[in-house]
């Protein structure tokens, strides 16, 4: 059935059509409400989900204008019919802009290739666990064809620029560099009491924490591992782990936290609804993904004035600042990765150096506001 808040009222402003793997819990999702809302009655939205999951639209405002539309079933396993079906669907909704996301949503981007029914751009914001380690050869072909017409591919990251450049052969002029932006200001408020479920903040413990969906990408496992480590060799040191998220993954770490006997140790927090309230409690913020593009937790997480130890995947070494890069250690290094968590739980100072190069490092470089300015011109809205 389809959900709307569209009414005759909305209907002199632009209409766009969002396509997404996905609208659950994560970055790029998370992303879109934080638009969607910033940008409010100034567009009307039509939102829809490839996997049916809808559960990041408990973050949109009530004066965000969206329906989640029902298009119906197209033939199963025959991709001929189903692209057919989706540009039928463009026809009649007949959108001022359509907006695709990732692999997920690259079929439609195809329906739209051949004499385009609306403006499109397709956004790229990183890649599953099968292209963790490179781009796979016959769905950068795809991709060629799906986006030879597109007005413009968005991009947070510099390795995605070259990809699309080297692999997708899509020309410089159309590949717009739009780094994911934060609110300082609200990333940087007092934690809130009792927010993340089960934990209290013990004097003199020192937290390390996550955020994150809890997929195989993600290799939370190298975070336990790097965790249990960081206990055997400073047994006088009070520490915690928290994660922060939710996902398939979890019985998997449930059952490594029991192994490890760290189930008073670590927490699997579950989704966290305000997670700026939540930031606060954290001492050191950890990445242990196998692939990032420009992780929106990073962003917030120096906004709130942490440190971050993570791998070099992506942008992530080249967003953080001087002072932290040190501890963005080389991509599947698991021993380092431990180390550098290690290094920041046993050194106060260095904590708090690092934390405040970066506070200041993400009001500079990538406060929202830029990103705002920028997909105001992409939607065609006036920026707010």
């Amino acid at each position: 059935m389809t959900k709307s808040v569209i009414d005759k009222k909305t209907a002199d402003v632009p209409h766009i059509f969002h396509v997404i793997p996905s609208f659950a819990h994560g970055g790029v999702p998370i992303r879109i409400s934080y638009l969607m809302n910033h940008f409010g009655p100034l567009a009307r939205h039509s939102l829809l989900s490839t996997d049916g999951i809808y559960s990041c639209e408990s973050r949109l405002n009530q004066n965000v204008i969206y329906e989640i539309p029902e298009i119906g079933t197209a033939a199963e396993g025959n991709m001929l019919k189903r692209l057919w079906h989706y540009r039928k669907i463009l026809r009649e909704m007949k959108p001022d802009l359509l907006l695709t996301y990732n692999w997920g949503s690259t079929e439609w981007a195809m329906a739209n290739s051949i004499r385009p029914v609306c403006r499109h751009f397709h956004l790229e914001s990183g890649f599953g666990p099968e292209e963790a380690n490179g781009t796979i050869g016959r769905r950068n072909l795809f991709r060629r064809l799906a986006l030879r017409n597109i007005e413009g591919i968005v991009v947070p990251s510099n390795t995605l620029v070259k990809i699309c450049a080297a692999d997708w052969k899509i020309p410089t002029r159309k590949i717009l560099y739009t780094p994911n932006g934060v609110d300082c200001d609200l990333y940087a408020s007092p934690p809130q009491e009792g927010i993340i479920p089960h934990f209290t903040k013990q004097a003199g413990e020192i937290t390390i924490g996550t955020m994150t969906p809890l997929r195989p990408e993600k290799n939370l496992p190298r975070l336990i591992t790097a965790f249990n480590k960081l206990v055997q060799s400073r047994p006088a040191i009070k520490t915690s782990l928290i994660i922060m998220g939710e996902g398939s993954e979890r019985p998997k770490l449930e059952s490594m936290i029991a192994d490890y006997g760290l189930q008073d140790r670590i927490y699997l927090a579950g989704h966290i609804d305000n997670p700026a309230m939540a930031l606060g409690h954290l001492d050191i913020y950890a990445l242990s993904s196998d692939t990032e593009q420009m992780p929106n937790s990073v962003n917030q997480a120096m906004a709130a004035g942490l440190p971050v130890a993570g791998l070099d995947v992506g942008d992530v070494k080249f967003i953080v600042s001087t002072s932290n890069k040190p501890f963005i250690t080389a991509a599947g290094d698991d021993q380092a990765f431990a180390s550098a968590l290690t290094e920041l739980t046993a050194n106060k100072l260095l904590r708090q150096e690092i934390g405040g190069d970066n506070k200041r490092h993400v009001k500079k470089t990538y406060d929202q506001s830029r990103m705002f300015a920028a997909y105001a011109k992409i939607w065609g809205v006036t920026a707010s």
